[in-house]
């Protein structure tokens, strides 16, 4: 008989007897599959959104920056704000949908009012706005 065959039979024929059952405390911090019980519903936050000052332009809604090392601004929103010319870009973003937008150029060295607070974009950092 093969030791593999041997090995299946020995595990059908012998019982193992385990001892009295043990009771253990959970929490609530237990895995909810443990529990059985559904984590409570909670309403979608939806996007993180502010109105900030660009020069004496009112942006309403602005999305704010979650840590991306990009700023993108539309089109429309550099023309309403007359920030002056792009500096030519060969930057190529590819979106979550897999498509690839060319943006039209970038704008440096922007003042921007965030409530009480200013920013600008400095020479040397990451940080850009790209339109």
């Amino acid at each position: 008989m093969p030791a593999y065959g041997k090995f299946f039979k020995e595990l059908n024929t012998y019982k193992r007897k385990y001892g009295p059952n043990e009771k253990v405390m959970v929490s609530e911090n237990v895995s909810v599959v443990l529990q059985r019980k559904l984590p409570p519903k909670l309403k979608d936050p939806g996007s993180f959104s502010i109105n900030i000052t660009i020069g004496d332009k009112l942006v309403e809604k602005a999305m704010l920056d979650l840590g991306v090392s990009i700023n993108l601004m539309p089109y429309s929103v550099y023309l309403q704000l007359g920030l002056g010319g792009l500096k030519a870009t060969t930057i190529s973003l590819q979106l979550a949908d897999r498509s690839v937008k060319y943006p039209r150029g970038i704008v440096e060295d922007i003042l921007v009012q965030v409530d009480k607070h200013y920013y600008k974009n400095r020479n040397g950092r990451r940080e850009t706005t790209v339109v």
